[in-house]
């Protein structure tokens, strides 16, 4: 089964706020498996439109990550994150590889 890849690229409003959005999710990206492989680290902007902060959540299915995004957990942080930030969000699924 194929890996799945959160891929986030948002502008954040207010800093302090979005520390809640962090830790209101954190516990239904913990149950549904998430590794984060990048995290608003420095970028190169090459083509098209980007945002300041850019996130790869990394999950062991397409499944379980559209699971953490509908969870209840999640929802809950997300609340916060539409407060305080604007951010494109889209999963999209890892190619296996022998």
């Amino acid at each position: 089964m194929p890996k799945a890849y959160w891929i986030a690229h948002v502008d954040v409003s207010d800093p302090e706020r979005y520390k809640d959005y962090v830790s209101t999710a954190a516990p239904a990206m913990e149950r549904y498996g998430a590794r984060f492989l990048a995290r608003g680290g420095p970028f190169r902007d090459l083509e098209g439109k980007s945002r300041a902060r850019n996130v790869v959540i990394e999950f062991p299915s397409m499944e379980a990550a559209l699971a953490c995004y509908q969870s209840e957990e999640y929802r809950a942080g997300m609340a916060i994150r539409q407060e305080v930030s604007e951010a494109d969000l889209l999963i999209v699924e890892g190619v296996e590889t022998a």
